[in-house]
């Protein structure tokens, strides 16, 4: 029996076919929401952020934490330590709590990292749209641009 991050009925009929990855009308419709953050990224931190299915659309949010300035946060999707990341600048940098992003993309991970000067915790919150497309059909996101 295949499974599906969408718990409805929808899929359950005589195949039990869960969407795949190119399942145009998955892209289409709205997705089921998904939201988290943390107040604790801290300097060198990173966090991976796996989300319960092949996303639509994620939204990354850089906020204040506290008082004083706000750290730089970086958006990746490959780990810092791992790969050629920072040193081949695969990464966007939101700044000090006030930018936000929004990215039209698939994928079923994504790194949040910071390397700065500025001490204290970083703040950020990550709004994505989920398919019904189930993590598994995702391919890995590496090669040039992501991790070379």
């Amino acid at each position: 029996m295949a499974s599906t991050a969408d718990q409805t009925n929808y899929f359950s009929g005589y195949y039990n076919v869960s969407p795949g990855i190119a399942s145009v009308g998955s892209y289409q419709v709205s997705g089921t929401p998904f939201v988290t953050g943390s107040t604790t990224l801290a300097q060198g931190g990173e966090d991976r952020i796996n989300f319960p299915g092949v996303t639509k659309s994620v939204t990354i949010i850089n906020r204040p934490s506290g008082s004083g300035d706000a750290p730089d946060i970086r958006i990746h999707f490959a780990p810092t330590g791992s790969n050629n990341v920072v040193i081949g600048n695969h990464f966007i940098t939101l700044t000090a709590g006030k930018d936000s992003m929004t990215m039209n993309v698939k994928c079923k991970e994504l790194y949040i990292s910071r390397d700065d000067a500025i001490a204290g915790n970083a703040a950020y919150q990550v709004f994505a749209e989920i398919t019904g497309i189930n993590i598994d059909n995702m391919f890995p996101l590496t090669g040039s641009g992501i991790s070379e």
